[in-house]
This record gives C-alpha cells, sequence and structure tokens, in this order.
C-alpha cells in the first residue's frame, strides 16, 4: 500500500520494556542534590502533608540545609561512572537488553532526575515501541515508590496524541525466583566473610507507620520477604527498617537503633542484607555499609559486614529476565 504525499514516517513496531528506579543527583554536590530534592520531596506520594503546610518547609529549612549533608554522603560513594544507583541500573538495563536481543527494546528511567520517564517514553515511542512494560525496580510494593513511577508514566501518556500500550510490572516480593536470587547472593556473600555472623539484619526502607494504618501493604509485603528468605537460608533474620525522616512516627523498628543495641545483647558479628532495593544507592553504601558500621563498632559490635544487593549480577539479571518475560508474554512474538 502506498503511503499519502506528505504521509509521516512511521518505525516499524516494537515491544519495550522501560525499568524505572527512583533516582539521584547528578553530581555529588549541593546545587545538584538540591534540585533533585526538590523534585523528590515536591512529591505528594512521597510527602503526604498539605501543599501550603509542607512547600514553606520544604523551601525553607531542608533545602536550605540538607543539600550540603546530603551532597557530603553522596561524595563518600560517588563513583568514576557516577551515582551508584544510576550506574548500576544503567548495567542492569545493559544486560537485560543484551539478553532480550532483538525482540524487545529495553531501556530505563528514574522516577527523580534524568533520564526521566516522560522523555525516555517519548524516546521509546518515537523509535517504535507500540507496547511498552513499565517496570519498576521495587520488589514490595509502595505508594511512594512503585505507584509514583506509574504515575509519572501515566502523566507522559497523557502528553501523547498516539499512545503505545501498557502494562505494569507487579510487586515481586515473594515471587520464588526473587527469593532463590536473594538467597544464592547472601549465601555468596556470607561465604566470602572472615567471620560467621552471629546474626543477619535484613533493613528495609522506612516508611511513615501511618501508611499502614492506610491501606500501604509495604509493611507486609517486607515482612514476607524476609520470612520467606529466612526460610531459604534456614537461619533467622532480624527485620528492621531504616533512614526515618521528619518527627513522625515510622514503622519500626529502627536499623541504627537495632544496631546500637545488639552488643549488648551479644550479638557481636553482624551482617546486614537490604532485600527492599534492587541495586546499591546512597541509603545501602553510606547509611548502611558506612554510618551502620560505625555505629555498630561503637557500642562494642566486633565484626560488622553489609551484604551487597543483587545489583547487575547474574543471578539478578536471569532473575529480572525472567519476571519481565512472564509479563510480556503474549507480546514479544507478536508481528
Amino acid at each position: 500500500m502506498n503511503r499519502p504525499a506528505g504521509h509521516p514516517l512511521i518505525p516499524p513496531a516494537k515491544v519495550g520494556v522501560l525499568i524505572v528506579n527512583l533516582g539521584t543527583p547528578d553530581a555529588a554536590e549541593a546545587g545538584a542534590v538540591r534540585r533533585y530534592l526538590a523534585e523528590f520531596l515536591s512529591d505528594p506520594r512521597v510527602i503526604e502533608i498539605p501543599r501550603l503546610i509542607w512547600k514553606p518547609i520544604l523551601h525553607g529549612a531542608i533545602l536550605r540545609t540538607r543539600p550540603r549533608k546530603s551532597a557530603h554522603a553522596y561524595s563518600l560513594v560517588w563513583r568514576e561512572d557516577g551515582s551508584p544507583l544510576a550506574a548500576i541500573t544503567r548495567q542492569q538495563s545493559d544486560a537485560l537488553r543484551a539478553k532480550f536481543g532483538d525482540a524487545v527494546m529495553v531501556e530505563y528511567a528514574m522516577r527523580y532526575g534524568r533520564p526521566a520517564i516522560a522523555d525516555t517514553l517519548t524516546a521509546m515511542k518515537a523509535a517504535g515501541c507500540e507496547r511498552i512494560l513499565i517496570a519498576p525496580l521495587y520488589p514490595q510494593y509502595c505508594a511512594a515508590t512503585t505507584a509514583t513511577a506509574n504515575d509519572a508514566a501515566f502523566a507522559a501518556l497523557a502528553a501523547m496524541r498516539w499512545q503505545p500500550a501498557i502494562r505494569t510490572l507487579p510487586p515481586y516480593y515473594d515471587d520464588p525466583a526473587y527469593i532463590a536470587a536473594l538467597k544464592a547472593s547472601v549465601e555468596a556473600s556470607l561465604a566470602a566473610l572472615p567471620f560467621e555472623p552471629d546474626a543477619i539484619l535484613a533493613s528495609f526502607h522506612g516508611m511513615p507507620a501511618r501508611t499502614l494504618a492506610l491501606g500501604d501493604p509495604y509493611h507486609c509485603h517486607c515482612q514476607k520477604t524476609a520470612r520467606l528468605l529466612a526460610e531459604a537460608l534456614g537461619r533467622d533474620l532480624i527485620v528492621s527498617f531504616q533512614s526515618r525522616f521528619g518527627r513522625a512516627k515510622w514503622l519500626e523498628p529502627a536499623t541504627d537503633a537495632m544496631l546500637a543495641g545488639l552488643p549488648a545483647k551479644g550479638v557481636t558479628r553482624v551482617a546486614v542484607v537490604a532485600p527492599g532495593f534492587s541495586a546499591d544507592c546512597l541509603e545501602t553504601l553510606e547509611e548502611l555499609a558506612i554510618r551502620g558500621r560505625e555505629t555498630f563498632l561503637k557500642v562494642g559490635g566486633a565484626d560488622f559486614a553489609y551484604l551487597p544487593c543483587l545489583n547487575a549480577g547474574q543471578g539478578s539479571i536471569e532473575m529480572l529476565q525472567l519476571l519481565l518475560r512472564r509479563e510480556l508474554a503474549g507480546w514479544v512474538g507478536a508481528s
């Protein structure tokens, strides 16, 4: 069939996967961190306080004081190829692209910062993606992570004349493939340690306690992940929640308080794993591996180890490919 004169070129139809993670500043300096925090902390999914109350607080004390402190923390973990989270997510995207080959176009984006979800979706549609799977890499569902990533994707679709068909990756907190990947990663990390831990602490990112009462399943998802991982490892895990912010009551027990109290209970050798993070980032590399270690050793701990996230290791990529293929059923191979 001949196209009418002046008809726009349309690329061959493709299937796409967009993996999404939280985001990161562009540099470990105060200005970049301020821009990142302004976007992150302006999201009503993240800060569920009326805008009229929150905006003066955010643009007052928080954005005047926190960026410098956070920039220093980022500088402690920054890599030659940039932010750990951005670099690892890019590696995951590259590895998945190699796994899928020509069958699927795989890209990555950040909910806050760059590359932006809207920009990446627009580029994927322009490249011919008429079917796109949005894959937030959060094993446990939370409105402040999974939902807001999907929100940004849907907002981008609202600006498109020709929208691609969309699917979203469900949470995979109890998926056997995810638990098996965690088990293999933890066991490999433990085998490489020069000591045997008295306890393993499973630290998940915290959320305000009221989110549980409001119906967010995050706390329950974290508990189930920890229970299934403990069963797979054949040993108990201590569950805790990190990264408290503000004065509200958060999910407990708190990771920093737990680490500070363990030596007094006779636990002097500890390993910490962060099953809620798909890639190592500021919260794992600085908050746990650096500050967590300092807290534990300062109060009498003898040995401390932080066990890396799944990151872009072979087990992680094979697990993600399996989950994505399941959600792509009926699309991959379609003309």
